[in-house]
């Protein structure tokens, strides 16, 4: 049975709003339990997860924004963009909204860096991690094939491809790394763009994709924590996406103990838009399994 949308006009009218380092964030919370923090991806926003959004809410108090520099967040143009402050933003808005316990994180592509730098941080003591599941991202820089519009936004002139990237442009990429059978109508193709584009957003787009030589810089930190093994792990993820599909999850398995994932077939870089169902019965099915572990442990 499919999940219900939230359309995002719908998305938009709940969302609240703190500052951080002077900068306007939009988020939105619902539900109450356990803590689950959901970190979206690039280019897009926290209206990624609205499939998830009420069923996850059912049983867990949902948390996300839209980060700095995205969706109806401030994009400061003068800005330099990066991950470890989108780390701090996360953290900042646990610490408004007065989370104490240990927190779940869900996070997909982008998010998947600021899940893995929490996850350092977890281990440094500087931030209390329940589990953290992983969708579809560049987990490993040697794994992560940077599309077209990537390497030409990381060049000389990445900020003349920002500035002329448009809804069509969207769409063509978009074709590309969704799967063949799951891509997204063209009302949902708008309303990405509208995220995208709000508050000038193409201006940025090329401060943004420092992402990724930050990825190498990081890279070591952020999979030897992965390697520790304290923190449950799980990977679900789209298989067919050519830029982080099943050829990361491989690599994954190769570098992480006891590696637990998950691969769905013929779905591309986007398994929580693509394919919610799936993603919320693997997600809630890898929770079952953490609450098991913790209370065999309390009861050993």
């Amino acid at each position: 049975m499919p999940l219900a949308e939230i359309p995002l006009r719908a998305w938009r009218k709940h969302a609240r709003e703190f500052v951080f380092r002077g900068r306007a964030i939009r988020y939105w919370v619902a539900g109450q339990g356990e803590p689950l923090l959901l970190i979206h991806g690039f280019p897009t926003a926290s209206w990624d997860w609205h499939y998830l959004w009420q069923p996850l809410a059912q049983r867990n108090l949902v948390i996300a924004c839209d980060m700095l520099g995205f969706g109806d967040s401030a994009k400061p143009l003068d800005h330099a963009y990066c991950l470890l402050e989108q780390a701090d933003l996360q953290q900042a808005l646990l610490e408004h909204l007065r989370v104490t316990q240990p927190v779940h994180v869900l996070a997909h592509d982008y998010g998947d860096s600021v899940a893995q730098e929490l996850l350092a941080r977890h281990y440094e003591g500087r931030f209390e991690m329940a589990s953290c599941v992983f969708l579809n991202g560049g987990l490993f820089p040697e794994t992560h094939r940077t599309a077209l519009v990537q390497k030409l936004l990381l060049s000389p002139l990445g900020w003349m491809i920002g500035r002329a990237f448009g809804r069509n442009a969207l769409a063509d990429n978009f074709s590309l790394i969704f799967g063949p059978d799951t891509r997204p109508s063209e009302s949902a193709l708008d309303d990405f763009w509208s995220l995208i584009s709000c508050n000038e957003g193409p201006r940025i787009l090329h401060k943004l994709i420092a992402y990724i030589p930050q990825r190498r810089r990081l890279r070591e930190r952020w999979v030897s924590a992965m390697q520790r093994g304290e923190v449950p792990l799980r990977v679900i993820d789209g298989e067919i996406d050519p830029i982080s599909g099943a050829h990361m999850v491989e690599r994954y398995q190769q570098l992480v103990p006891h590696a637990d994932t998950v691969l769905l077939a013929n779905i591309g870089h986007y398994p929580q838009i693509e394919a919610p169902v799936q993603v919320l019965k693997h997600y809630l099915a890898f929770r079952e399994q953490v609450s098991h572990s913790i209370a065999r442990v309390a009861y050993s």
